[in-house]
């Protein structure tokens, strides 16, 4: 349980800048942000394998950047769901994704110490 809401205060935080560093992601609140990201860490756990699995010949071919094509779509998924949280298009999603990515390497690094 404390892995779990450990790797869930990590993903908040990270969507966190991102929605305030990028100004294609809005979100209402700190409440809206803290469900984003719960349902982004579910996504990422459970659909994003399916998808990496199935997209493996194309991710090859692009040497791993369709993976992150993939992680935009999860966050444009996660904004669909979600009232409230708005990604405001497809390169937007994409960057975002990136964005969490890179944040959520360091708060993770800096949390494992």
């Amino acid at each position: 349980m404390n892995g779990f809401l450990t790797k869930w205060f990590v993903t908040f935080c990270a969507v966190l800048i991102t929605e305030r560093i990028l100004p294609g992601i809005y979100a209402s609140g700190i409440g809206t942000l803290l469900v984003a990201a719960l349902i982004l860490g579910i996504f990422n756990a459970i659909l994003r394998p399916i998808l990496l699995i199935i997209t493996l010949p194309i991710t090859i071919l692009t040497f791993g950047f369709f993976a992150l094509v993939i992680n935009g779509i999860m966050l444009a998924i996660t904004s669909a769901l979600i009232p409230g949280f708005v990604v405001t298009g497809f390169w937007s999603a994409v960057l975002g994704a990136l964005i969490i990515s890179i944040f959520s390497a360091i708060i993770n690094r800096m949390v494992s110490r």
